[in-house]
């Protein structure tokens, strides 16, 4: 067979993509992904434009609407995009920041002294991801007018009509020939707008949902408490051990190279983990960085220092770990830079190198102050870091026993695992299944090259009410950590994971509901990475097989129970499946197991805010606000089964 491939390579075979043409060719670089996620980082890029302004000190109320027709509106009252005409590019200014990349007014011009944003790209981007979008100016005389659709402009700028106004408006509908959905969820995006509303106190900003014309959804938003009020937001479902919120700001010498400004806000409640927040420029930095970093040596430091100098800590105690001081802190770290230098395209880490020292010296001195101020909010703080490192030790201690045990026994995997042949963790997946009983169905039916079975009995513990000394003597968490071989917490180690999926499999009733969240709380709290990494899945069991005869189907709601009776056709016969255990093998490996075949579900977290909240309010102390909530939500729930 002759050779067809092809050893022309020129000059003419290097393609240019021209203008926002790029962005559409591959517009995760730009946004991220084409997800739900990526839709609503549009939304984020244009509010972060009218944020800049807020930031400059010309805005102070912005408005968002998601419209009927599922476009968005972004309008604030700050200065206005420019109109004139750009010097060099020959066209008004609004049109060069809609239509070319890397245009915008943060590139070393006076416009913006701090801006997040995608650095001046975000506008022209949103434009070429957009089926149409169209911009309003006005400039207390007149509306100037530009339609752009897919990226192209549609008609020169134009005077629309006459204003008092002052600001923007941008309005775009995202393209469907982009997106995997255009349905943009009105809490995610209220979630990220109040983030945006405590980081900059003062700021007013709106939010309406119009698309249901029966039932419009409005919130408005307004902190004069700044990160203050953040602190106490995210505290709402925890109990504070001190009533005073620890604030302080401060700036750095305005004759620096980058000058720029350090709030930070803390309080410290009963719980067990540690819920700081970095933020810069009004980005939030969810892998944190150089800020952070001075925050928490800052903080390590202090504590130990002050311990010290206060008998607290003798001379021949160890010191207290990072680890120990941040249990149960809840804090919120804003830095306001000239030159935020972010790493990743995404931006999730602040990597200026300068700012670490600039914060740990902020915190440091403003931090010491407040403790030598105010003696019983120290102590207390103290005294739940000294219990937090007896946990420590003590969970140490049970991590080195249960290291020496399976050293003797010389393996390091449960007895009640059911390992697969491969190592390859790139196919191979584990089975946590409810029940020795669909355990045992598990087993018979599974392929044992690349699928591994580990059963789980009773339920597992509640981790939101226990340390991680508990989770170290848990005769229910000890087989799964054993079993996925990378850790807990600090020590978690996700190079070391022995299965590239980590399969929950639980009975489709409240039982299975409620161990379901078990684990998910679990892999939140001391697993984390195995959830940003999404190698955390859901499987889907049937609760329904409908038959004639040898004809089968199966059904996973009542939908499809419907279309399976239709398709059987009379006669038919439902068969409800009250749990995984009533399945043999080869019906569990048809419906839930066989990659070709099956439904899973992967575990993602969008946004760690929202499922921070979720874990507290569900697993937590506070009684009062899991009722609330149920009675919030009760009316979504189409399928109880009780």
């Amino acid at each position: 067979m002759a050779d067809t491939k092809s050893t022309h390579y020129e000059a003419e075979d290097i393609q240019v993509l021209e203008g926002l043409e790029a962005v559409r060719k591959r517009p995760g670089m730009y946004i991220g992904s084409t997800s739900i996620k990526g839709l609503h980082h549009l939304v984020y890029e244009i509010l972060d434009n009218s944020i800049d302004e807020a930031l400059a000190g010309f805005c102070d109320e912005i408005k968002i609407c998601i419209n009927s027709d599922n476009s968005v509106s972004v309008e604030d009252n700050g200065r206005g995009i420019p109109i004139g005409i750009h010097p060099k590019m020959g066209i008004p200014a609004v049109e060069v920041v809609f239509t070319v990349l890397h245009a915008g007014g943060k590139f070393g011009g006076e416009g913006y002294k701090v801006s997040g944003g995608l650095h001046g790209v975000g506008a022209s981007v949103v434009n070429a991801l957009s089926e149409w979008l169209e911009v309003e100016i006005y400039d207390n005389k007149n509306v100037y007018y530009q339609r752009y659709e897919r990226g192209i402009s549609k008609g020169p700028l134009v005077i629309k009509n006459i204003t008092d106004k002052r600001g923007t408006r941008v309005t775009f509908k995202p393209d469907s020939l982009i997106f995997d959905t255009l349905n943009f969820d009105f809490d995610t995006l209220l979630l990220h707008v109040r983030e945006q509303a405590f980081l900059n106190a003062r700021l007013k900003i709106h939010m309406a949902d119009i698309r249901s014309i029966n039932e419009p959804v409005q919130e408005s938003m307004c902190y004069e408490g700044g990160i203050s009020s953040f602190v106490e937001y995210l505290n709402s479902n925890r109990k504070p051990i001190h009533e005073q919120i620890i604030y302080f700001s401060s700036s750095s010498d305005s004759s620096a190279d980058d000058p720029c400004s350090v709030e930070v806000a803390m309080q410290y409640t009963d719980s067990y983990v540690d819920n700081t927040l970095s933020f810069a420029n009004n980005i939030n930095t969810a892998e944190g960085g150089t800020h952070e970093t001075g925050f928490k040596t800052a903080l390590t430091r202090v504590f130990n220092d002050y311990a010290r100098k206060h008998n607290i800590l003798k001379d021949n105690d160890k010191k207290l770990s990072g680890e120990d001081i941040r249990e149960g802190l809840t804090g919120v770290i804003s830095v306001k830079l000239t030159d935020a230098q972010f790493e990743g395209q995404t931006k999730t880490k602040l990597g200026n190198s300068d700012i670490r020292g600039i914060v740990e010296n902020i915190v440091s001195s403003k931090l010491d102050t407040f403790l030598e101020e105010n003696p019983s909010v120290a102590k207390t703080i103290l005294e739940k870091s000294l219990t937090a490192f007896r946990a420590r030790e003590a969970a140490r201690k049970a991590r080195e026993l249960t290291r020496r045990k399976t050293a003797l026994e010389n393996t390091t995997l449960p007895g009640k695992l059911a390992d697969c042949s491969s190592k390859d963790n790139q196919y191979t997946e584990i089975y946590l299944v409810e029940g020795d009983s669909a355990g045992g169905s598990a087993k018979q039916g599974r392929n044992s090259t690349f699928q591994a079975i580990l059963p789980l009995r009773g339920k597992v513990l509640n981790v939101e009410k226990a340390r991680i000394d508990k989770v170290y003597n848990n005769e229910h968490l000890l087989p799964i950590i054993s079993a996925l071989g990378a850790g807990i917490g600090q020590d978690f180690d996700i190079s070391k994971l022995r299965y590239g999926k980590v399969i929950i499999m639980a009975d489709a009733d409240v039982d299975g509901s409620h161990i379901r969240t078990l684990l998910l709380t679990f892999f939140f709290r001391y697993m984390r990475p195995l959830i940003d990494n999404k190698n955390v899945y859901i499987a889907q069991p049937p609760l329904y097989k409908v038959f004639k005869g040898k004809k089968a189907s199966y059904a996973f709601d009542d939908d499809q129970l419907n279309e399976a009776m239709q398709e059987i056709g009379e006669g038919a016969s439902i068969q409800r499946y009250k749990g995984l255990g009533e399945m043999n093998a080869d019906q569990l490996w048809d419906t839930t197991m066989n990659p070709e075949t099956r439904t899973i579900k992967n575990i993602e977290v969008s946004d760690a805010l929202l499922a921070d909240q979720m874990f507290t309010i569900l697993m937590g102390d506070n009684v009062e606000n899991r009722r609330r909530f149920i009675e919030t939500n009760a009316k979504l729930v189409s399928n109880l089964d009780v």
